[in-house]
């Protein structure tokens, strides 16, 4: 899977947890629940969608990386080339 895949895939899931959000204006490198304003429970929902579309495992130590959207796309893009 490519990386615009995945990031597509990741905007997906967050378009999914807050619809309201202009994807195009968040800025890959800030942190997505300030420009989103998302809380713990759409968080953990961005996560569920994550793996349910990906089918990868996110370990709840590993959540602090997916705090931004280029974080989540290097996080995930590792995770699929295994350990």
């Amino acid at each position: 899977m490519t990386e615009s895949e995945i990031r597509q895939i990741v905007r997906q899931a967050l378009s999914n947890v807050a619809p309201e959000v202009d994807l195009g204006a968040i800025d890959p490198a800030k942190d997505l629940r300030d420009q989103v304003d998302i809380d713990s429970v759409d968080c953990l929902n961005f996560i569920i969608g994550l793996h349910k579309e990906l089918g990868i495992e996110i370990p709840d130590a590993d959540v602090p990386k997916l705090g931004t959207l280029n974080g989540c796309v290097a996080y995930l893009q590792s995770r699929m080339k295994g350990p």
